[in-house]
């Protein structure tokens, strides 16, 4: 399939607005997902003034053959100074609500944990009202890693599904869908204030039945968000799209979801992981949450 259906266009960006976000980036040596993984809304977040962080890259240990970040390149060595820029550029964006995540550095024994911490901790001290969302990977099941992360506590941890079990080893080889599970379920147990999301990919040949499969699987290690979007081929060398899957079946999986106790389904067919993301601040206002006493120390 290569004609994409009406629902699937979107408004052309206004590059000014969107230039003048580009400058600071390049400004800070700052890479976003935004632009690394070819997101169709990159006018709207832009526009906005909001931006996914992307970390630690922009190279990627993995080879998912159906991301559009670049995995050819040999990872470089952390910058120390990116802790720094990163929360700078929050400072110069003006931003109520940050999303960082990471490629995935599996040729590091924490697989990038500790810079994860170091950003948030900067953030902290540049704009401490500024709510932190990180959408990590998922750490090649070290859990020892994950408790850094959580150790930092940011307001959301974030970590993408992705697509059902019987499509991981075409879609995600070097995933696992039980260690994604599982991370989810530990952060939930370690840091219980702390919101936990989850997102999965439509149109890669999954049928309803395994959707609503994962959908049930999240909730009952009881993730507080999911995301659900169709998946867009960025270039032939990618996997190709199966199927366009139609607005009133992504409306059935989010009122499924709703239905199951999810405090937030944003489920269409532009959603992405971090896609409104600042919506998080309205739902932390009206579920708001304490650390409790029993719950991961510094």
């Amino acid at each position: 399939m290569t004609v994409k259906p009406e629902w699937l266009r979107v408004k052309a960006p206004q590059w000014q607005r969107v230039g003048s976000v580009k400058e600071i980036l390049r400004d800070l040596n700052l890479n976003t997902v935004c632009e690394e993984a070819s997101c169709p809304n990159i006018g709207e977040c832009f526009n906005a003034g909001t931006a996914t962080f992307l970390i630690m890259g922009p190279a990627c240990t993995r080879a998912c053959p159906y991301c559009d970040i670049d995995f050819e390149k040999k990872p470089q060595a952390l910058n120390p100074l990116e802790p720094f820029n990163l929360a700078e550029a929050v400072r110069r964006l003006n931003l109520n609500h940050v999303v960082i995540t990471s490629v995935n550095r599996d040729d590091l024994p924490d697989g990038g944990a500790v810079q994860f911490q170091r950003c948030i901790e900067k953030i902290r001290e540049v704009s401490p009202k500024t709510t932190i969302e990180v959408l990590i990977p998922d750490l090649c099941g070290n859990w020892q890693a994950l408790e850094t992360i959580l150790r930092a506590e940011p307001e959301v941890l974030n970590h993408n599904t992705e697509t059902v079990p019987r499509l991981y080893r075409r879609t995600r080889p070097q995933g696992d869908y039980a260690r994604s599970r599982e991370l989810l379920r530990r952060t939930r147990e370690l840091a219980p204030w702390i919101y936990t999301k989850s997102g999965i990919m439509a149109g890669l040949g999954e049928t309803d039945a395994e959707v609503r499969a994962v959908i049930e699987d999240l909730r009952a290690v009881d993730c507080d968000i999911l995301t659900i979007g169709q998946y867009l081929q960025p270039t032939q060398k990618h996997l190709g799209v199966q199927e366009f899957v139609t607005p009133q079946q992504f409306d059935a999986w989010r009122e499924y979801g709703e239905s199951l106790g999810f405090l937030q389904v944003v489920s269409s067919p532009l959603t992405r992981s971090s896609y409104h993301a600042e919506q998080v601040r309205a739902l932390m206002e009206r579920y708001p949450r304490t650390k409790s006493d029993n719950s991961i120390e510094k």
